[in-house]
């Protein structure tokens, strides 16, 4: 891929991993905007970026990549997209698809770039350009959600993935990627708040070992972003959320009846359905 000057807005763990990463294993010019001085201070002290971007560097820009929560990103272009210059890919990095990529796709027909969604499946407990790193994304999967674009803007993006370290890269809709979401990576936020919630977790030392550490883990949430993905994803959460309630009542069920055998049954799909895929 020739050498493009790519734009990466907002440099918190997510953003400051992609600009690190560009900088580390591609051959990019990168550029970095953020609402904090240190960072961007941060960010070209490292390497991470050649130096900090502005509006007047949209014109001049080849990728645009959205690292800000949800409804900040569609607001960001819709300020300052007429800057962009024709074809310039913009792509996101948000955790929900179908509340984002209509609008997005909108203004893109209306003001001239390229709208390419995606989604790197990576993350910490802790947020931050301080704990970014360009190694983040090694062998994790990269989402392209294309949305109509043009199919060399998402091969564009797939080879970009693919360089940066991802280890596979998956194609799919907003509605398949919202509804796979709420399972993979929204439900056990949702799990793990609940779990900590009990009276139980305060006294935990010295009675836990690794299913405590497993089953609580994300709960160091970023309370503010997580509010608006599970609202703008609601209606898939919630059929999730029914889901594990349904299968929490036939085990409880089962425990207050003192049924060893139905206990047994329900213990016994569970480890074989999680066997059968390898994991």
């Amino acid at each position: 891929m020739q050498s493009k000057t790519i734009m990466i807005v907002g440099l918190g763990l997510i953003g400051g991993s992609i600009a690190k990463a560009l900088a580390a294993f591609t051959p990019h010019r990168v550029l970095g905007m953020d609402l904090d001085p240190e960072v961007l201070d941060q960010a070209v002290a490292c390497g991470a970026i050649e130096r900090p971007g502005y509006v007047e560097d949209l014109a001049q820009t080849d990728i645009l990549w959205l690292c800000l929560y949800p409804q900040a990103a569609v607001e960001f272009v819709r300020a300052n997209g007429s800057a962009l210059k024709d074809g310039c890919i913009v792509t996101d990095a948000c955790g929900i698809k179908n509340a984002v990529c209509p609008q997005l796709k909108a203004l893109s027909e209306e003001l001239g770039f390229v709208f390419v969604g995606g989604h790197p499946m990576a993350g910490k407990e802790r947020n931050g350009f301080e704990v970014s790193e360009a190694t983040l994304f090694r062998g994790a999967s990269y989402l392209l959600v294309p949305c109509g674009a043009p199919r060399w803007a998402a091969e564009c993006m797939r080879e970009l993935a693919l360089q940066m370290g991802f280890g596979q890269v998956v194609e799919t809709t907003p509605e398949h990627h919202d509804e796979m979401i709420a399972y993979t990576s929204q439900l056990p936020h949702a799990l793990a708040c609940a779990y900590v919630l009990s009276p139980r977790c305060l006294g935990h030392k010295g009675y836990s070992a690794g299913s405590y550490r497993d089953v609580s883990r994300v709960a160091r949430i970023n309370e503010t972003l997580w509010t608006e993905l599970f609202l703008e994803n609601r209606e898939a959460l919630t059929r999730e959320l029914s889901t594990l309630v349904e299968n929490l009542q036939e085990i409880q069920t089962a425990l207050q009846e003192q049924d060893g055998e139905k206990l047994k049954e329900l213990l016994r799909r569970g480890r074989e359905v999680k066997e059968s895929l390898g994991e």
